[in-house]
């Protein structure tokens, strides 16, 4: 029986995924797309060996950086991850892309190149925020899931848009997003307090790791394009450059941000899932509310 551990960013949920998969003698499966992307270990948080603990881990950083996922793809790429354990953990962060996981997306419309064109060179005129309050007039739904800079995800809903005339949220749900037959789930809820200063304790952790030198090095490879279309949390900010402080305190901001939202969906669009907090709780509650106990 598939497990699923979830949460926002800085939440710990990777380290309750091994202890999971230890408790049960199953492997951890990565269900974030920017984690599965390589070179990107550092900055989009990916297990190192130490971390891993020993337990088998999949789909992280096995995928090259001229990747573009989309929830329905990079679904089924984890599916066959998933179909390849025996007891596989899946651990992930990101609702869209679960739902993708889950097979809960309707099939997204092929939007011609000529639109998504279109819609990149009026970010690159106007700016995403501007695009933003163009997505929030002509669908506030998917609007409201997306942070106004976050210019990949914009064009995208806005590219959707113009090829087919209906909000893009409409595409994004399919009949049935509940918790599917079979599945354990357990969402990682720190405290809203513990939970920024986890993002800002991660972030500074990141930075001694050398995520700062990380982006360097992808951009004196030649991968600043890729980066500027992957948009990774982060990373446009150490692409920018200026003072390492005030970068640093922007990308804590950013990433803050970021796991309000995704604590958010969890909490609207799960509510019947078991949660724990780790910094209340032991980890044999956890256990417990897995039926693991």
């Amino acid at each position: 029986m598939p497990i699923a551990i979830l949460g926002p960013t800085a939440s710990g949920k990777s380290a309750v995924a091994v202890a999971v998969a230890r408790r049960v003698g199953g492997t951890v499966v990565n269900g974030d797309p920017y984690q599965a992307i390589a070179g990107l270990a550092i900055g989009t948080g990916q297990p190192d060996p130490a971390e891993q603990g020993g337990v088998p881990h999949l789909g992280y950083g096995e995928l090259p950086l001229s990747t573009r996922p989309n929830p329905t793809g990079f679904g089924a790429w984890v599916r066959e991850r998933l179909s390849a354990c025996r007891e596989p953990v899946l651990v992930t962060g990101s609702g869209l892309y679960l739902r993708g996981i889950w097979d809960q997306l309707s099939d997204l419309p092929e939007v011609p190149a000529a639109l998504v064109e279109r819609v990149r060179h009026w970010e690159d005129v106007l700016g995403a925020p501007v695009l933003y309050r163009y997505l929030a007039a002509v669908d506030p739904a998917r609007a409201a899931a997306l942070h106004p800079n976050d210019s990949a995800r914009i064009q995208r809903a806005l590219a959707l848009h113009l090829g087919t005339g209906q909000p893009p949220s409409t595409f994004l749900s399919g009949p049935d997003t509940g918790i599917p037959d079979g599945w354990r789930v357990l969402v990682v809820t720190p405290g809203r307090e513990r939970q920024r200063e986890r993002v800002a304790a991660r972030v500074a952790a990141q930075v001694r790791a050398g995520w700062p030198e990380e982006v360097q090095g992808l951009v004196a490879a030649g991968h600043a394009a890729d980066l500027v279309a992957l948009r990774p949390l982060g990373y446009s900010a150490w692409m920018s450059g200026g003072p390492p402080a005030i970068l640093q305190a922007s990308v804590v901001q950013e990433t803050q941000a970021y796991a309000k939202r995704q604590a958010t969906w969890f909490r609207n669009q799960l509510p019947g899932a078991p949660t724990w907090d780790p910094d209340t709780e032991p980890l044999e509650a956890a256990f417990a509310r897995l039926g693991l106990a």
